[in-house]
């Protein structure tokens, strides 16, 4: 079955549905991003407080304790579950729109990579390896960056016409 570039062919009402998801989910994934800027200040060192608290820090505004370990398993299992679902959503729609094979794959297999070096991170932060913050901060903008691409990618091919793509 050919897949690359079925988007085009799907009935008004399936890319009705697909961009109501997509705009919708979006509007979850960036307020998830807004909430980690205002909890971990999007930085090493915040993400490290985040999680492994500040008590320490005797000129910190907001004082910010250890996370114990239920909080951590409840963060990480939730997250990867959650995540995996929209990636497995995404790439589904992904693999009907008109790209290079080379691509696609990137775009569909790296968010979940991500996803475990992000969260897994976190955990490992968590039991002691400091130096896995910049693992979790890479890991996060590129999760990011793919999701955005990979969104905009099904986003313009939903709007863009049949014909337009045909005579290209």
């Amino acid at each position: 079955m050919q897949l690359n570039g079925m988007l085009y062919t799907f009935p008004k009402e399936i890319k009705l549905l697909i961009a109501a998801f997509t705009i919708v989910l979006s509007i979850g994934f960036y307020t998830g991003l807004l909430f980690v800027g205002e909890t971990s200040s999007v930085n090493p060192n915040g993400i490290e407080e985040q999680y492994l608290g500040n008590e320490a820090d005797e000129d910190a505004t907001v004082m910010k304790f250890k996370k114990n370990e239920q909080q951590m398993l409840t963060l990480v299992h939730g997250h990867i579950l959650s995540m995996s679902i929209i990636f497995f959503l995404v790439g589904l729609i992904l693999c009907t729109t008109k790209l290079s094979k080379k691509l696609k794959i990137l775009l569909i297999v790296e968010p979940f990579i991500s996803v475990l070096l992000t969260f897994g991170g976190l955990y490992f932060l968590w039991k002691g390896l400091i130096w896995m913050k910049y693992i979790v901060m890479i890991s996060g903008t590129l999760m990011t960056l793919t999701y955005s691409v990979s969104i905009m990618i099904i986003l313009y091919q939903l709007f863009k016409s049949r014909k337009e793509v045909l005579h290209k």
